[in-house]
């Protein structure tokens, strides 16, 4: 597949240009610190601008340089990253910075391929914080991207099946002279004129180009793929107490979904099995101790990426047996109150809410 005849010259001026009196507006533009754009390229994978901003901006109160970054403890990045999910992407951040600082001396790398053997980044995140930081001439391919060129060329296939393509093309668009302005550009048409649905193409500076304009295909380009229901998992959770008025919490082993956070014990519920069942098994089995199951407390809807969840929480009573870490890395009893300093994931924030409109 080969680009349709387009003036790239025109393309990079016309972009810059619209960019220079539309360009939004956004913190970490004012910097030139690889340090505070490496960050924000983290927290925009998978998470729109305006969600970031106010954990960006926390984040760099709290961990001011890569250096106070590395030196931290990993449960005070996880809780200063509870709420934005995708949890490996703090635990990266903290490792990544780690190796900067004993690799390279507290200073983030300017070359591709040591950007590239960091943990938690790949070709996109390296090509935005590379271009920003250094206006290196290296290109990017998130989604807002993908979705301009799929339809400047009138791409005929789903973007994940001309990744090579789309990758050729970004790499043949991106202004060499102003790889910084370019590359914050390209992203902001997709993001602003050239969105998912109704894209804006009278205020685009590519129209006079953009072949699915032209074809009047801009509503069914970029092609999707089908995809298959999510698996949904219906979940036992169980708030303990002790007769000290204390909860019963577990930390999450370090690697996988949702590592290192804290989160009330539970698990899924087998065939055949009552709520009740399940509780009084899964904490048997991941914690050695004998409860009674008492009254609800909430139901919570949950998804994530690849799976959807219904949490069935209950009050629970602590009966006998010395709680044992089986199936976790670490086990707390804590009070309502001192629960705030643990981090927690996103669903279980809403137990601990109504566990405080409760008490």
């Amino acid at each position: 597949m080969s680009l349709p005849s387009f003036d790239v010259f025109y393309l990079r001026r016309s972009l810059l240009g619209w960019y220079a009196q539309n360009g939004r507006n956004l913190p970490w533009r004012d910097s030139a610190d690889p340090y505070e754009i490496w960050i924000s390229e983290i927290m925009l994978q998978q998470t729109q601008v305006k969600t970031v901003i106010p954990y960006y901006q926390r984040w760099l109160e709290t961990f001011p340089t890569v250096t106070d970054l590395a030196q931290a403890d990993l449960q005070t990045v996880l809780k200063v990253w509870q709420g934005l999910g995708y949890y490996a992407r703090a635990r990266n951040l903290h490792a990544c910075a780690q190796q900067i600082v004993e690799q390279y001396n507290g200073v983030f790398p300017n070359q591709l391929e040591a950007v590239l053997s960091l943990p938690g980044i790949g070709r996109t995140t390296a090509g935005g914080i590379l271009s920003a930081a250094y206006n290196l001439p290296i290109s990017i391919l998130d989604g807002n991207v993908k979705r301009v060129l799929a339809r400047l060329i009138a791409l005929s296939v789903p973007p994940k099946k001309a990744l090579k393509s789309l990758w050729e093309w970004s790499d043949t668009v991106l202004d060499p002279d102003h790889p910084r302005e370019f590359n914050q550009a390209i992203m902001d048409l997709g993001a602003m004129v050239c969105t998912p649905k109704a894209p804006n193409c009278s205020e685009c500076p590519w129209q006079l180009y953009c072949q699915a304009y032209l074809s009047n295909l801009q509503s069914q380009i970029p092609m999707g793929e089908t995809a298959a229901p999510l698996p949904h998992k219906i979940i036992g959770v169980a708030v303990i107490w002790n007769e000290q008025k204390q909860i019963l919490i577990d930390k999450r082993p370090a690697k996988g979904l949702l590592g290192g956070l804290w989160e009330f014990p539970g698990g899924k519920v087998e065939r055949g099995e009552t709520l009740e069942e399940c509780i009084k098994r899964e904490i048997q089995e991941e914690l050695a101790i004998e409860i009674e199951v008492q009254e609800h407390l909430i139901t919570i809807d949950h998804a994530y990426t690849h799976f959807k969840v219904t949490l069935n929480v209950y009050h629970c009573r602590y009966l006998s047996g010395e709680p044992q870490p089986l199936e976790c890395d670490e086990i707390r009893w804590v009070t309502l109150d001192e629960i705030e300093q643990f981090p927690f994931p996103k669903a279980n924030e809403k137990i601990i809410t109504a566990l405080k409109n409760n008490s």
